[in-house]
C-alpha cells in the first residue's frame, strides 16, 4: 500500500481543495485506480476509524460506503469532471442533516453554519480525541475463527474499525502493516488442519510488528499531548530512573534523539520511518550505555534492534541510589539563555533520586517549572518572584515526591492483592473513623489510579488530571504550586 499513503490527507475528500478541484479529483482517482476498490476501502476504514475513534462501527460503515461510492462513480471512465466536486458537496450536506448517519461530533453544528469550501474544510478538520486506554481485546483463536467463518468480510471490517480506533496514534504505515498481517494470519490459520500450531507460528512472526504498533501508539499519544520538549524530558527521566548512575550529559543527547524520532515518524506516511529511525536510535543507546550498565548490555545483545528497544523500554526502574541533595539552579541560570536546559537538569537529578516516581508525577513537576519560569523570568522583579516560588516548592515538593514514591513503589513491588491490603492498612491509620464501605471505596479508587498511572505506559491526559486530585492533600487540598 506504499502508493496509497498519500491518501491520508485526502480521506475527508476536501482537505486539499484549496489546490484546486481537479487536483483533488485526480489525486483520489489515481489512488483509487492504483489500489483497486478493496484496498482503497480498507484504507478508508482504517483512516476514518483513527480519525473518529469514538464512532460506532455503523457510523464508520456509512461514511466508508459514501467515500468509496464517490470514488468509484467519479473515477470511472467518462465521468463528468464536476462529479467529484458535486458529490463531495452532497456528502457535506448529508453530514449537516439532522439525521446524519455519519460519526457525531460536537463541532459539526459550527461547521454547518458556514458555507461552500469553508464548510467542507471545517468538516474535514473535525476529529475525535484518541482513545487513551485502548479498548480492543484480542479474542481467543477459537473465537476469531468462529467469527471469521461466519462472515469473513464483516469480521475483517469490524476488526479494522476496532483496532484502528484503539491504536489510532500509531503511524498509519505501522497500523496498516499490523492489521494486514493479522488478517492474513486469521485467514490462513482458520482453514489450517493444525490451527493451534499455525497461530503460534504466525504470532511469533508478527511479534515485532505487533509490539511496534502498541509501543508507537503509546509514544505518539504522549508526543501528541506533551509536545517535543516535554517528551524529551519524559524520555530523559525514564532513562535516569533505569540508570541513575549515568550523568545528564550521558543521557540528554539520547532523549533529544528519541524525541526527534517521534517528531519525524509519528505523523509520517513513509512506510518504514518508525522502525528504521528507532533502530538507529537503539544502536546509539546501546553504543553509549551497554558498557555502563549490565541490564542495558543484556538488552543490547540481540541482533534485532527493535527487540532490543522493546527490552530497554520494559526495564523497570533501578533501586533508588544514595546521592547527595540535588543542586538547584540559580536565578540567573533559570532565566538565562540556557534556562530550559538548567530546569531539565534539575528535574533529571530529582528523577534519578526518586526512581519510583513515574512519568505522570514528574510531568507535573515539569509543567510547574515551565510555568514558574514563564511567570518569574518576565516579572518586574524576577529574583523576588523566584524566591517566593522556591519557598512554596520547598514546602510542597518533599511530601509530593514521598507520596508518589510510596504509592507507586508499593504498586511495583507487591502483587495486586497485597498492594490493596497495604492501601487499606494505610487508610485505616489515616481515617480511623471511616466506615468499611468508605474504606473499600477509597481502596478501589487508589488501586485503580495506581494500576493506570504508575506504569510507564500511563495515559498522559488522564493521569495528569488525576495526579492533582490524588495527591492534592500533600499540598493543601490542591491549592498549591504543583496543582
Amino acid at each position: 500500500m506504499r502508493a496509497a499513503l498519500a491518501l491520508l490527507l485526502l480521506f475527508s475528500a476536501v482537505r486539499a481543495e484549496h489546490r484546486g478541484k481537479a487536483y483533488v479529483r485526480d489525486k483520489v482517482c489515481q489512488e483509487f485506480k492504483t489500489l483497486g476498490k478493496e484496498d482503497f476501502r480498507t484504507l478508508t476504514i482504517v483512516a476514518n476509524s483513527r480519525k473518529f475513534s469514538n464512532a460506532t462501527f455503523e457510523e464508520i460503515s456509512h461514511l466508508v460506503r459514501e467515500i468509496v461510492s464517490l470514488a468509484e462513480t467519479c473515477c470511472a471512465e467518462g465521468a463528468d469532471p464536476s462529479c467529484y466536486d458535486d458529490g463531495s458537496s452532497a456528502l457535506s450536506a448529508k453530514s449537516c442533516g439532522g439525521d446524519s448517519p455519519f460519526p457525531a461530533h460536537a463541532g459539526t453544528a459550527g461547521c454547518c453554519a458556514q458555507e461552500g469550501l469553508e464548510q467542507k474544510l471545517c468538516l474535514a478538520a473535525l476529529r475525535h480525541p484518541p482513545q487513551e486506554l485502548p479498548r480492543y481485546l484480542q479474542p481467543s483463536n477459537e473465537e476469531l475463527c468462529q467469527a471469521f467463518k461466519k462472515d469473513p468480510k464483516d469480521f475483517a471490517d469490524r476488526f479494522l474499525h476496532e483496532y484502528a480506533s484503539s491504536y489510532g496514534q500509531a503511524p498509519l504505515p505501522v497500523l496498516l502493516g499490523s492489521t494486514r498481517t493479522f488478517l492474513s494470519m486469521v485467514s490462513t490459520c482458520c482453514i489450517s488442519p493444525a490451527p493451534t500450531a499455525c497461530f503460534l507460528k504466525e504470532k511469533l512472526e508478527r511479534k515485532t510488528l505487533s509490539l511496534l504498533t502498541l509501543m508507537s501508539n503509546r509514544v505518539c499519544s504522549r508526543f501528541a499531548v506533551y509536545g517535543k520538549d516535554k517528551v524529551t524530558f519524559s524520555y530523559l527521566a525514564s532513562l535516569a530512573q533505569k540508570m541513575p548512575a549515568a550523568s545528564f550529559e550521558d543521557l540528554f543527547p539520547l532523549a533529544e534523539d528519541a524525541a526527534e524520532v517521534f517528531s519525524q515518524c509519528c505523523d509520517s506516511v513513509a512506510e518504514d520511518c518508525m522502525q528504521k529511525k528507532l533502530s538507529e536510535h537503539t544502536a546509539k543507546a546501546c553504543g553509549a550505555l551497554s558498557a555502563r550498565d549490565e541490564r542495558f548490555a543484556d538488552c543490547c545483545k540481540g541482533k534485532n534492534l527493535m527487540q532490543n528497544y522493546f527490552c530497554i523500554s520494559a526495564l523497570p526502574p533501578a533501586p533508588t541510589p544514595t546521592l547527595p541533595e540535588a543542586q538547584k539552579p540559580t536565578d540567573g541560570q533559570l532565566c538565562g539563555e540556557e534556562g530550559a536546559r538548567h530546569a531539565k537538569r534539575y528535574l533529571f537529578e530529582l528523577a534519578r533520586r526518586h526512581t519510583s516516581v513515574p512519568d505522570a508525577f514528574l510531568g507535573k513537576l515539569y509543567d510547574t517549572c515551565q510555568r514558574v519560569r514563564g511567570e518569574c523570568c518576565s516579572a518586574q522583579d524576577p529574583p523576588a518572584c523566584l524566591d517566593s516560588k522556591h519557598r512554596r516548592m520547598e514546602a510542597e515538593l518533599p511530601p509530593f515526591l514521598a507520596k508518589a514514591g510510596q504509592l507507586c513503589g508499593q504498586y511495583t513491588e507487591l502483587n495486586f492483592l497485597d498492594f490493596k491490603k497495604r492501601l487499606r492498612e494505610s487508610l485505616v491509620k489515616t481515617l480511623p473513623d471511616a466506615s468499611p464501605e468508605l474504606l473499600g471505596q477509597l481502596v478501589e479508587q487508589r488501586a485503580e489510579f495506581a494500576s493506570t498511572c504508575c506504569p510507564p505506559n500511563a495515559p498522559p491526559l488522564y493521569c495528569t488530571a488525576k495526579v492533582s486530585g490524588e495527591l492534592g492533600e500533600a499540598c493543601g487540598g490542591g491549592s498549591c504550586l504543583l496543582g
